[in-house]
């Protein structure tokens, strides 16, 4: 330790955070959210609190050695692409951490690793967890080995949605000792519709009792960005008469056989004004603009139109998504294609003023999310361009509503008019 000590005092300046930064650190306790927009650096924000508890100092001129004796194991738990691409070694190393014992300037140990094995560390003790991108929303198996790991361990949340509902925060209420479980929030709190086929809150009860308990757990980061995001809808054409044929017919003309529901029915409306010529034309024209771009996409026949349209020459074409995760390229032109459900969170780029949304995604969150890949603190660009391309069909302007109601859109609920039972279905010829 000695001299891993020595060497770390050589060579580390102080760890130096923003003014909004230190006074959300002041205000952090064990169990809070700590809640920033996508960009506003939580995760650094979160590992200086644990460098504080455990006898680190910022804004010193040299590092300032945390207790090596009493120091707590870490475990971050955090979406699978930021555990594989290590975004979190970098968060790290300001603080002399690392996950590599031969790095890590202390003995406790620091673990990174994804939601989807959090049930690998219920039983650990006397650690002090982070976790990242807030999954804890429901009753599955995730909340049930969350619950465990808050009895008995330090942890903090971060979060740049918190919640939606109070339903969502009840997990979180129950960790904090202030409900004993589900049954017990829902007895007080909430009262179910009468008249619903399956469990929906009418309202909520003693309202201003969560609201206290929701601020006493929540540290807002007071980020003010120095970015000026420029939005802007570009509309182009849709096959009219095949969009309004299906919805007559209701006949998957891909499939050459009958739409049997509404999520199928929407697919199919989305397809038809997705594949559209002239969106593929915008898209090009909006290139020409911006040489270097991140291009969001739903589905996988959007993936092979883009991958295949005629960029230039000089023009690198990379992805990300479930098939293939390549890095973001380096040449001055580039496309990378990004698929929101693999890539919406969990990684950023500065390289970039521009993204391309070919197609609206049903979820704000993940819309927002996507936004905020390079809305970073370190962009050196001051105006950020973001073009959503959509059609006037009926499908394109219903999911715009939504989203900017800040909702998730509903398939279902938007095609609910149509009739999907076995008499209603067209017969084959």
């Amino acid at each position: 330790m000695d001299q891993r000590l020595q060497r770390g005092k050589l060579i580390m300046a102080g760890v130096q955070l923003y003014d909004y930064q230190l006074d959300a650190v002041k205000k952090m306790k064990n169990g809070c959210i700590l809640c920033g927009g996508v960009g506003s650096g939580k995760s650094r924000t979160a590992l200086a609190y644990y460098y504080i508890c455990n006898g680190g100092e910022i804004d010193t001129e040299e590092y300032a050695v945390m207790d090596d004796v009493g120091i707590k194991d870490l475990y971050i738990i955090t979406t699978a692409r930021k555990r594989d691409t290590k975004e979190w070694e970098g968060e790290l190393s300001p603080f002399l951490l690392s996950t590599s014992h031969e790095f890590n300037l202390y003995r406790n140990k620091v673990i990174v690793d994804s939601w989807n094995n959090i049930k690998k560390y219920a039983e650990i003790t006397g650690a002090f967890f982070i976790f990242d991108e807030q999954r804890v929303v429901g009753s599955g198996t995730w909340v049930k080995s969350f619950l465990q790991i808050a009895k008995r361990n330090q942890w903090i949340l971060l979060s740049a949605t918190p919640g939606d509902t109070w339903q969502d925060y009840i997990p979180v209420f129950i960790a904090n000792g202030f409900y004993r479980n589900r049954t017990e929030f829902t007895r007080e709190h909430i009262v179910y519709s009468r008249f619903s086929k399956f469990p929906k809150v009418d309202r909520y009860l003693n309202t201003g009792r969560l609201i206290r308990r929701r601020n006493d757990i929540l540290v807002n980061m007071d980020f003010k960005r120095t970015t000026v995001s420029h939005h802007e809808d570009v509309f182009v054409r849709y096959n009219i008469e095949k969009y309004k044929d299906v919805g007559r017919t209701r006949w998957n003309p891909y499939k050459d056989e009958p739409i049997v529901n509404a999520g199928e029915l929407c697919y199919v409306w989305r397809k038809i004004v997705n594949t559209d010529q002239s969106r593929q034309v915008a898209l090009l024209e909006i290139i020409e603009k911006h040489p270097r771009a991140i291009i969001f996409y739903n589905f996988d026949y959007e993936l092979d139109i883009l991958k295949n349209l005629a960029y230039g020459n000089d023009v690198e074409i990379a992805e990300w998504n479930g098939h293939c995760h390549q890095p973001v390229p380096d040449s001055k032109k580039w496309v990378y294609l990004v698929q929101y459900n693999a890539g919406a969170e969990g990684w950023n780029c500065i390289k970039t003023d521009t993204i391309i949304f070919y197609s609206q995604n049903y979820s704000y969150k993940i819309m927002k999310q996507s936004s905020g890949r390079i809305d970073r603190l370190n962009t050196p660009f001051k105006d950020l361009y973001y073009y959503h391309l959509k059609s006037r069909s009926g499908i394109d302007l219903a999911i715009s509503r939504t989203l900017k109601e800040k909702k998730d859109f509903n398939a279902t609920g938007y095609a609910k008019r149509y009739t999907f039972t076995p008499e209603a279905l067209p017969k084959a010829a």
